[in-house]
């Protein structure tokens, strides 16, 4: 099962030897300056977004890998029945979120990391929606088009 660790000025989504296999790459480290937001997740579904990319995704049993979506990547290691600690990051950052199932007290993970990170947005409790693309005369043209075909 990954942990979700903060050694030096890091945070560390360790996997172990068969998540690292699944999800076709190993640890993941960004710095503590790069999270934007701590949340966590009852039900592990309601964290995937987007299409996978590179992974194993086996409905209701795995998700591990990187997630693509209009927003960027994901890098996600779910496990049904666990919470999800979500860690969205700045723009800077190789991906947009990390979500990872944990073991023990989802909650006490989400708190040592908000502790460690030096500029957490506190304005909501909640992860922010996707960034959409702007809406213009066009696109609902194109829209009406592909309605009628």
């Amino acid at each position: 099962m990954a942990r979700v660790l903060v050694q030096d000025d890091d945070l560390v989504v360790r996997l172990s030897w068969w998540e690292k296999a699944a999800a076709h790459r190993g640890s993941v480290r960004v710095p503590l300056t790069a999270v934007r937001r701590v949340t966590v997740e009852s039900d592990w579904w309601r964290a995937l977004r987007g299409e996978a990319l590179h992974g194993v995704w086996i409905p209701g049993v795995l998700s591990a890998g990187t997630r693509g979506h209009v927003g960027g990547q994901d890098f996600v290691a779910l496990r049904p029945g666990r919470p999800v600690v979500c860690v969205e990051l700045r723009p800077t950052a190789p991906f947009g979120l990390l979500a990872v199932s944990v073991r023990g007290d989802a909650q006490a993970t989400a708190e040592r990391v908000r502790c460690s990170a030096p500029d957490i947005d506190a304005s909501t409790a909640w992860r922010q929606p996707l960034p959409v693309a702007e809406e213009t005369a066009d696109s609902w043209r194109a829209l009406d088009m592909y309605r009628k075909h």
